[in-house]
């Protein structure tokens, strides 16, 4: 395997975009690709709209949630439900890990932990402690009142043959009920919080603009930069 490090993710802002024809361009770009397709990185910000990963389990959709009128759109990445809406940062990574670390792969698990640690310093960016659960993967409020509570969610699809799709969301500015019209990733009861929550007030482009930097930074580093993690 070549040594010579693939080129900086291309960052695509697609604006305010419908989750379904996003997630069906996500798969088609995949199936598209090329071993010298260049890896993109897409900032998005949905309307809102419930998902739910692969082995998700619909009952964490509560009686609330059937009445609001979010769609609620199965697919094909890890973990349970979440929720995307308006005031949140989504970005989708569409890399081979097979070419993202120097002289060999990208394993997912040093792939997700580059993805949570990008989290922590945005929001360290931004006077804000976010920290790690193990077993739970994405990123929740290190201390104060909000301690325990969840502010950036994973999930992924890895193909076997290294290619991803799908990515992370931080909240920034939400309107946070629907969160509570579901189990986020199924754990009854789990808190969700936004940036506006713990106090900040920022522009959500300049928060979209500082992860996917932080990302391509993060992607750009050796395994041994990168905190070990239990989440996957």
């Amino acid at each position: 395997m070549s040594s010579i490090r693939p080129a900086t993710p291309l960052i695509r802002a697609l604006g305010r975009a419908d989750y379904e024809p996003t997630f069906a361009a996500m798969r088609a770009f995949t199936d598209a690709r090329t071993p010298e397709t260049q890896d993109e990185l897409w900032i998005v910000e949905h309307p809102p709209v419930y998902t739910l990963g692969l082995g998700a389990d619909r009952a964490h959709v509560l009686a609330q949630a059937q009445h609001a009128d979010i769609p609620v759109v199965q697919t094909d990445r890890g973990g349970e439900v979440t929720y995307h809406g308006p005031g949140q940062v989504v970005i989708y990574l569409l890399m081979d890990l097979r070419r993202n670390k120097p002289g060999g792969k990208l394993y997912a698990r040093q792939f997700v932990a580059k993805i949570e640690q990008a989290v922590i310093e945005v929001l360290a960016a931004y006077n804000l402690a976010g920290e790690r659960v193990a077993g739970a993967p994405g990123i929740y409020v290190a201390d104060g009142p909000n301690k325990g509570a969840k502010i950036a969610a994973l999930g992924l699809k890895v193909r076997g043959n290294g290619c991803t799709y799908h990515g992370v969301s931080l909240n920034v500015a939400m309107d946070l009920s629907p969160f509570t019209w579901i189990n986020p990733c199924g754990y009854s009861g789990l808190a969700t919080v936004d940036m506006r929550t713990m106090g900040v007030e920022a522009p959500l482009a300049d928060v979209q603009q500082a992860l996917a930097q932080e990302l391509v930074r993060q992607l750009a580093t050796t395994e041994a930069d990168v905190p070990a993690t239990n989440n996957l």
